[in-house]
């Protein structure tokens, strides 16, 4: 006996809202990894929390690359089940992937840094409006690359059915 639930016909039902979802909490962990990577480290605009000391922004900074972590861990082993399982839904994992690295992003760019103020995009220029349209434009482009994604998996899944 395997250690698989997949029915010994060989295919399990697919699941295309857990697709969705693994994708979209792999999609959320890339995003934070590129935002900490690049705005963080290498560019050095700024750290997760930057109304404290430069200490709490580091750490901050790390608690934000563990989460980061986690989620790709997380995703990722959710995403491997489904595939072993033989129950991913491919179209819905990418549909998933755009909807969670935009919507990280316009999370990020709404939330944390206009509505919280725990970091804005830069700190160093006179005018802010077009790092803010530039991040949060970006953002809408990933979640409508992610929605258009969505309902053809949908309507791919529906057909099938």
């Amino acid at each position: 006996m395997s250690g698989s639930s997949v029915p010994a016909g060989g295919r399990s039902e697919v699941r295309p809202g857990r697709s969705m979802a693994s994708a979209a909490l792999i999609g959320v962990a890339l995003m934070a990894a590129v935002d900490e990577i690049v705005f963080h480290q290498l560019l050095g605009w700024h750290h997760f929390y930057d109304r404290s000391t430069p200490a709490i922004g580091l750490l901050t900074d790390g608690l934000l690359h563990t989460a980061e972590l986690l989620g790709l861990v997380i995703g990722f082993v959710w995403w491997a089940d489904l595939r072993r399982d033989r129950a991913l839904s491919a179209a819905h994992a990418w549909a998933g992937l755009f909807l969670g690295l935009g919507g990280f992003q316009l999370f990020d760019g709404l939330i944390d840094h206009k509505v919280l103020r725990i970091h804005q995009v830069r700190y160093d220029v006179p005018d802010l409006l077009p790092y803010d349209l530039v991040w949060n434009g970006a953002a809408l482009i990933l979640l409508a690359i992610g929605a258009v994604l969505a309902v053809r998996a949908r309507r791919s899944a529906g057909r099938e059915r």
